[in-house]
């Protein structure tokens, strides 16, 4: 379908990623602008019963994590969210985040953690897969205190997010860590190459671009030889099997669009169970805006609706 009339206007006042980057200052921009834009552009979330902030100790350092928790009295399901930001940038306190938290707290009935991992280029790969899986060891370790169940954690992820949530199933699998049951990619960028279609057919013109990609990449990898490691590009990895069953969601303006198909496709081969959608009309950062775009609500309401139904078909 054609590009939705509001994310083809909000294409106008994007800005293109600086040239030369000071990156606290990057940051504190960014974090400033989804403060206004979230007021502007999303719904606001539900009412839950609890956001709190912890902090914990990973390897050579400390990372946040927020905990949403819905109005419920029961050990919940848990879902371990992963913000995008292309690695340099975003955070688990981002409104946006502190919205999707609640929204899947209060929607799918579980306890969401987002996870404040650690930023390239001052920490490059892969600390931040390292940090979401010290986090993911936390959550099943503190699973009396947070009220989950250890047998039912969830994790998701938006673009870069996705990106770790994808490589973390693989880690866990290879490392016999904290079982996950579903994982929930959105927009995820798995093969890192950029040698999928829609990173030509879609490279420019639609915000993030594949010339944005090389470049965030330079910033994450430690060096270039990184790209092909299965962690890096999970669509690259050799062997996919024993993996969770995946929902993946991808917008159909993105020079990531064909990443999750792709992966989706890799995954039932592997025989995994995998399902795909295609966000018709959305480019890379549309899915969030609730307020301005139909379409956005019902991205929102399907990965509530698939989460929701994970948890059922492991509670039966």
């Amino acid at each position: 379908m054609p590009l939705d009339p509001f994310a083809e206007s909000l294409l106008l006042s994007l800005e293109p990623l600086p040239e030369q980057i000071d990156f606290p200052a990057f940051r504190a921009k960014e974090a400033a602008q989804a403060a206004a834009l979230a007021q502007q552009l999303a719904q606001p979330g539900p009412p839950i019963k609890e956001r709190r902030e912890v902090t914990i100790p990973v390897d050579g350092g400390t990372v946040d994590l927020v905990i949403h928790r819905p109005i419920a009295d029961t050990r919940l399901p848990a879902h371990l969210y992963l913000h995008g930001g292309g690695w340099i940038g975003g955070s688990a306190k981002n409104p946006f985040i502190d919205i999707l938290g609640q929204e899947r707290a209060a929607g799918a009935g579980c306890v969401v953690i987002a996870v404040d991992y650690r930023k390239a280029p001052e920490h490059k790969y892969p600390t931040e897969l390292n940090d979401c899986y010290a986090a993911l060891l936390w959550t099943a370790e503190h699973a009396e205190e947070i009220g989950i169940r250890p047998d039912l954690i969830t994790v998701g992820g938006g673009s870069a997010g996705a990106n770790l949530a994808a490589a973390l199933t693989l880690k866990v699998r290879d490392e016999g860590g904290p079982r996950i049951a579903f994982q929930l990619l959105e927009v995820p960028c798995v093969d890192l190459t950029g040698s999928l279609p829609s990173h030509r057919s879609n490279g420019t013109g639609y915000g993030l671009t594949t010339a944005d990609i090389t470049r965030l990449l330079d910033y994450y990898l430690p060096s270039p030889e990184e790209i092909n490691a299965p962690y890096v590009s999970p669509l690259l990895a050799p062997d996919l099997s024993g993996l969770p069953p995946a929902h993946i969601m991808s917008a159909e303006y993105d020079p990531l669009r064909d990443d999750g198909e792709a992966y989706a496709q890799r995954l039932n081969d592997a025989g995994v169970p995998a399902t795909f959608t295609l966000g018709r009309g959305h480019i890379h950062i549309s899915p969030p805006f609730t307020k301005t775009m139909a379409s956005a609500r019902a991205w929102r309401d399907e990965a509530v609706a698939v989460l929701r139904q994970a948890h059922r078909s492991h509670s039966s």
